[in-house]
């Protein structure tokens, strides 16, 4: 087997889960379904797999101090902060410095930090083969998820209709890509999902570190030209410095439109274990335990004639009398009532919250 290190992206802020998830702690590092922080999970459920001292986290300075309170036992030498969210082409870029250091065959497993995957085990044998196809073919690999539903804050990956003469990992379920789509309208999404050819896009990817950091060259050179200048300073007294210079040069850009879309070969694994992106207020209703009358609760709550409802009370009482379809969120500073359905729009509130400057509710 392949030296393997994992890259955990865990810069976000997610917005769309205010009033819980404020810039020094976002989604993943709060308990959001279940046990433990979304971060402590994600490092759990591969840490039968890879060494928690291969295991990278990729996050900001404000909130790198609770990233390592939570991870004790990755080595803090292995947070790499980013001065500022370039996306995540450059975040990968980055670790991929570190790992190239060490190894420059070794394979990353890049990993979102705030994903659910029901099926664990199911989840690492997946990772498996592909941290085996990616050393052995030196392709990039991703996994897609198989549809549930038409859904639209996704985006797609369609696979190529083939068989094992074109494909030599076609027997074991790996594929090859056709094309990446972006999130799509409802009835576009309907016609994916009737097409069985389309996954959603899970934004887990695995490749060996010189196969990615050779397709960044290619496709991103101006980014790669500026990560250099960073490789040259690991290890330095002025690395700091160069990286806070060298980020406000890069442009941001994602790893899919910057290089998934345009490499000429690119695999994808089929994944069916329980994945959910945990994007929304909506789709942490969707994905929790609920009582008789369709409502989730989480904390101390009073529901009267309610049905269909989510609630996060938090250290408060929360009651609710004749309402239906809603998500509640309470907060020691503030309250999120919202129509189910539009959780997305939550974002909406933390941009006006920036705008106004309100900073101590962000």
């Amino acid at each position: 087997m392949p030296n393997v290190y994992a890259v955990i992206m865990a810069g976000g802020v997610g917005t769309r889960f205010w009033p819980r998830s404020r810039e020094k702690t976002p989604k993943q590092l709060l308990e959001i379904v279940g046990e433990g922080t979304m971060i402590q999970n994600t490092v759990n459920r591969i840490s039968d797999l890879i060494d928690p001292k291969n295991i990278l986290i990729v996050t900001n300075k404000i909130q790198k101090p609770s990233v390592a309170k939570q991870l004790s036992n990755i080595p803090e030498d292995n947070i790499i902060v980013e001065p500022q969210g370039r996306n995540t082409a450059p975040c990968i870029g980055l670790a991929g410095l570190f790992v190239r250091r060490i190894d420059p065959e070794a394979v990353m497993v890049v990993l979102p930090a705030d994903h659910i995957m029901h099926n664990e085990e199911e989840f690492r044998r997946v990772l498996r083969l592909a941290i085996w196809v990616a050393y052995e073919s030196g392709k990039l690999i991703t996994v897609g998820i198989h549809p549930t539903r038409p859904e639209t804050g996704y985006g797609y990956i369609q696979v190529i209709d083939e068989d094992g003469k074109t494909n030599p990992y076609f027997d074991r379920g790996v594929y090859r890509v056709k094309t990446f789509a972006e999130k799509p309208n409802l009835a576009t999404a309907k016609q994916f999902l009737q097409s069985g050819d389309f996954l959603w896009n899970s934004g887990i990817f695995i490749w060996r570190v010189d196969t990615i950091m050779n397709e960044i060259q290619i496709h991103l050179p101006d980014l790669y030209n500026e990560l250099l200048k960073i490789d040259g300073s690991i290890g330095d007294e002025k690395y700091d410095n160069i990286v806070e210079t060298t980020y406000r040069m890069i442009r941001g850009i994602s790893i899919d439109y910057g290089v998934m879309e345009k490499a000429k070969e690119v695999y994808v694994i089929k994944g069916n274990f329980g994945w959910s992106d945990v994007g929304s207020w909506d789709e942490v209703y969707r994905i929790s335990g609920k009582d008789d009358n369709g409502n989730s609760i989480t904390g101390q709550a009073f529901l009267h004639d309610t049905k269909n409802t989510l609630v996060y009370s938090g250290d408060k009482l929360v009651a609710t009398v004749g309402v239906e379809d809603l998500i509640v969120i309470a907060t020691d500073d503030a309250v999120l009532v919202c129509k189910k359905g539009q959780s997305q729009d939550v974002k909406e509130i933390v941009d006006y919250l920036r705008r106004k400057q309100k900073v101590e509710y962000l």
